[in-house]
């Protein structure tokens, strides 16, 4: 009989010991494997990618237990239907029924206000709650609903899980590819090609399979790869995805792992991530991390800027490449960083104490009456009685914000505030 199940679907897990990937949870004695064995949780959130096995799991658990399962979707399902679930879960336990298991898919697509609709019943218990996500619950999932819920992340499906994934759809008598066979390195091409993504792998297989049916029982890399898509990269725009790869691209730059950083750079590039707020963010870079080590880098990365707001892709890259490269040799400073934070500090501790008197704006008569202005010293013409003139406020006096490092121009730096009086010593 032929099904008309996707191919995926059909390969779904019925079990945990079916399931690859998420040794880390679900291995015996792991946190989910024991919670799902006791049955005693109120309500869970399965947040991660596409295709790692949220579903699945949710429908193991839901099959494990002795609660009624109801499968929802936030794409299909919204208040009312939820209304309609709670209350029919609370009219079965006024009779002495067990309540309901209920399933939300893709939770984060309820807008906060909707979520709120779940609070009351996760606060008495009325239901049980699994909720799976692939937006960040920290920020997709109201915060009085979070509280209420135990979050698992499930992580992307490494090459390993997803070849036995592949084999195990090969090898079971239910497959409608059961006997076939693909050779090795056409496994190991797909699991890679498919980005931790177990439904997108076995999406793969089943067209492959589908395309050489008749005439073969196994399939090669080579007559496979023409049907094979280029490796599409998982990202949102707006998500976990874009901020964890500008985070490892500039902590690679802050740490001088220029092919790192170039790796990160060209994740970002491959998926048409705006090449101004790359540059925007070397600009920051620039300054916090390189900052008076190397003056010229926030020049460059300026430069980046202007650049790339002019040419757009595909040459941007080049450009975005070249500043990468330059940042990531730079000697490194971030004392300047520093010097604003501790001095902000410093501000917040004593809140608005008095500009000297000396240092104040003298544009009127009355205001130098006052001695706004009086024995200011004019450093270019008395340099050496300038050094010696207080600028701090009173109460501040002593205090030191900038400590130049002893890394790249930073000691010439400190050199020339000496000079002057700053009396600056590397550190």
């Amino acid at each position: 009989m032929i099904s008309h199940h996707p191919f995926a679907e059909s390969m779904r897990p019925r079990d945990l010991d079916s399931v690859f990937g998420h040794e880390s949870l679900l291995d015996h004695g792991k946190p989910l494997q024991r919670l799902i064995a006791s049955g005693r949780f109120q309500a869970l959130i399965l947040w991660g990618p596409p295709g790692t096995g949220k579903t699945t799991l949710a429908r193991i658990i839901g099959a494990s237990s002795t609660l009624e399962f109801v499968a929802m979707s936030a794409v299909e399902d919204g208040v009312k239907q939820i209304r309609e679930q709670i209350n029919r879960s609370k009219i079965r336990m006024n009779h002495g029924e067990s309540g309901l298991l209920v399933f939300m898919d893709e939770v984060h697509r309820l807008n906060k206000a909707q979520q709120d609709v779940l609070l009351p019943a996760l606060e008495e218990g009325s239901i049980r709650f699994i909720g799976a996500t692939t937006e960040n619950p920290s920020f997709s999932v109201n915060s009085a609903v979070l509280s209420r819920c135990l979050v698992f992340p499930l992580k992307s499906l490494g090459t390993t899980a997803l070849e036995a994934i592949i084999r195990a759809s090969l090898s079971t008598p239910k497959s409608p590819h059961f006997g076939r066979t693909m050779e090795n390195p056409l496994i190991d091409h797909i699991a890679r090609i498919s980005d931790g993504d177990a439904r997108q792998a076995l999406t793969l297989v089943d067209l492959i399979l589908t395309s050489f049916s008749g005439e073969k029982t196994e399939v090669g890399l080579d007559e496979a790869l023409p049907l094979l898509p280029e490796l599409m990269q998982k990202y949102s725009p707006t998500g976990d995805d874009k901020y964890d790869l500008i985070s490892a691209l500039i902590k690679s730059i802050r740490a001088s792992k220029v092919d790192a950083a170039v790796y990160y750079l060209a994740r970002m590039v491959e998926v048409g991530e705006d090449p101004k707020y790359l540059a925007r963010r070397l600009v920051i870079s620039a300054s916090e991390d390189i900052g008076n080590a190397s003056p010229t880098a926030l020049i460059m990365a300026n430069s980046c800027l202007q650049s790339v707001a002019q040419i757009g892709y595909p040459e941007a890259r080049i450009i975005l490449s070249q500043t990468v490269c330059y940042l990531a040799s730079c000697p490194k400073s971030n004392r300047s960083y520093l010097a604003i934070s501790e001095a902000q500090k410093a501000v917040k501790q004593w809140g608005s104490v008095g500009v000297p008197l000396h240092l104040r704006n003298a544009p009127t008569q009355l205001l130098k009456d006052l001695g706004h202005g009086q024995n200011y010293i004019y450093a270019h013409d008395r340099p050496d009685e300038a050094k010696a003139q207080e600028y701090l406020p009173e109460d501040l006096k002593g205090l030191e914000f900038y400590h130049p490092s002893d890394k790249g121009a930073e000691p010439g730096l400190a050199k020339n505030l000496a000079h002057f009086g700053g009396k600056k010593n590397l550190t």
